[in-house]
């Protein structure tokens, strides 16, 4: 099926109820389980939200969830990457309690419960439509279906105004999703826009009337218009996924059902650029997340650490759901709930997050091993083998008469865990002229690095060896193997080389050792799906 791109005069009007509805319950309506939305984009980092005062970056639909709802400051997805990201929002466990969903484009073992499952087992109706969890198998993990749900994926445009931008369309799955769904039935419905991940038509922001002058440029980038640029292409295709929200809530509005369900915003990672995503830096693992509906306070800020496995006890407590056992997830209900004016208790004292392969960027299939442990105030991170390039080894060259068996034949560039971007080949290009910034991106990193944060939000000064940041570090670091050890983390067990053994089903580049997709690397572990 398809239909036309609306105008933006359709869209605006189609918005409009959104701004005014009623925030309280009926008195006369017997309590019910709520509905519940889930909106995701991919690669989207904090602040990039109207409200949070991102510049030349128009989401009126986010906003205003967030005017009746409350919006977190300090929000942290558990891995700068999707699959795993997504795995752990889905189970409320931290990557490293989750075999090979921890790492990027592998199994889901199907041994892991996910809240959606617990949902469905308490009545709700499940559905999705764009991006769920993924990329990865779960099929021949013995999932009957995606773990996010069934698919609502039919309905596209015959055209989209940009390039990049995927022809789903988000909305009208939805309203099919609604249609079919059995009356007087609670419902959880994943919207997962693809955007904003690369790529980007360039120069769309600017065509779309934006300044260039206004980008809001991370100081981890260097200003030049290139980077403007490719940051007011990475703002159009937020405003895209914002649209599509608007069209859902206005749905809701239309049907009356707006005041009975929870709306949550939130992206999987940070933003697709050098030093963000497949980072542990801010950019690469602080995202936003707004939450409103029925139980929760509106127009409220919170400054509290919260991880995005918190989401999963959260939604199962407010959906009068049975819990997930044995998770590392803790319910956000009581911050909520409550208004700030009241007591409001300490959720986290830390956050933890980590990574391991992102692509195919390493001789032998290797990934880079990292954990970190976020403060209110520091962000400390620890790298397990400082001698691995961290965004993948730099550029290879073959002889002429090389021959690949993947298929792969050219390596130019390097550095793949950087998603290809005018941003990446200008850093790359400009190496020796703007050092700092090439460096940052891509250059060796020692084993520890601290950050003070309310400082330098950007990462870009490094305390670890400061004379008078050396206890922070080392009581950072003793917080952090205590939190890993208790969850049982390989890395900290002495067997973390079994991450290295984990298949990857997307595609495989041309480097040397172990590069066949889709198999476990028998050289590293002995654990495999199908012994488990």
């Amino acid at each position: 099926m398809h239909k036309s791109f609306p105008h933006t005069l359709q869209l605006a009007i189609c918005l409009l109820p959104f701004f005014f509805p009623s925030c309280q319950p009926k008195v006369d309506q017997e309590p019910i389980q709520p509905n519940i939305l889930f909106a995701i984009s991919d690669d989207q980092s904090y602040p990039y939200v109207g409200i949070y005062g991102a510049q030349e970056l128009l989401t009126p639909a986010s906003d205003g969830v967030a005017k009746r709802g409350v919006r977190f400051t300090n929000a942290f997805c558990a891995a700068p990457q999707c699959s795993p990201s997504r795995a752990a929002i889905l189970t409320g466990l931290n990557i490293w309690q989750l075999e090979e969903a921890g790492t990027h484009s592998s199994y889901f073992p199907r041994k892991f419960p996910v809240f959606t499952q617990h949902l469905a087992q308490t009545g709700y109706q499940l559905g999705y439509t764009g991006k769920p969890w993924g990329p990865g198998n779960w099929k021949d993990a013995g999932w009957p279906e995606n773990p996010v749900g069934p698919a609502f994926n039919e309905i596209t445009y015959d055209s989209v105004p940009y390039t990049g931008i995927n022809k789903r369309n988000y909305a009208a799955n939805f309203e099919a999703f609604l249609t079919q769904r059995p009356a007087n039935t609670p419902f959880f419905f994943w919207y997962g826009c693809h955007e904003p991940h690369r790529d980007f038509e360039a120069g769309s922001g600017r065509k779309a009337g934006k300044k260039i002058t206004k980008a809001d440029v991370p100081q981890f980038l260097p200003g030049d218009s290139v980077i403007r640029d490719d940051i007011l292409d990475y703002n159009l295709e937020i405003e895209w996924f914002d649209q599509h929200l608007g069209k859902m809530l206005a749905l809701l509005e239309a049907k009356g059902e707006l005041e009975n369900t929870i709306v949550i915003i939130t992206s999987d990672n940070g933003m697709a650029f050098p030093y963000a995503k497949a980072n542990l830096q801010e950019y690469g693992t602080h995202v936003p997340l707004i939450m409103a509906g029925p139980g929760i306070v509106p127009g409220e800020e919170r400054a509290q650490l919260v991880s995005l496995i918190d989401l999963a006890p959260t939604l199962l407590e407010m959906a009068g759901a049975a819990p997930l056992p044995d998770i590392s997830g803790i319910s956000m209900h009581s911050l909520l709930s409550v208004p700030a004016s009241d007591a409001l208790p300490v959720h986290r004292e830390y956050v933890l997050t980590g990574r391991e392969r992102h692509t195919h960027a390493r001789p032998d299939n290797f990934g880079y091993p990292a954990r970190a442990i976020r403060t209110t105030d520091f962000l400390y991170i620890h790298n397990f083998d400082p001698a691995r390039w961290p965004l993948g080894d730099p550029e290879v060259e073959f002889p002429a008469d090389h021959v690949s068996p993947t298929g792969f034949k050219s390596m130019v560039g390097g550095f793949h865990d950087i998603d290809p971007s005018p941003s990446k080949s200008f850093i790359q290009d400009h190496a020796e002229d703007l050092p700092f910034f090439y460096n940052l991106a891509v250059a060796k990193r020692p084993k520890d690095q601290l950050y003070f944060i309310e400082r330098d939000p950007a990462c870009i000064e490094d305390l670890s060896e400061h004379p008078n940041f050396l206890t922070k570090r080392e009581e950072l670091r003793a917080m952090l193997f205590v939190a890993l050890e208790e969850q049982m983390d390989p890395r900290v067990l002495g067997h973390g080389e079994i991450f290295e053994s984990y298949p990857r089903f997307a595609g495989m580049r041309e480097f040397p050792g172990f590069q066949e997709r889709g198999k476990y690397n028998p050289k590293y572990g002995k654990a495999q799906l199908n012994e488990k």
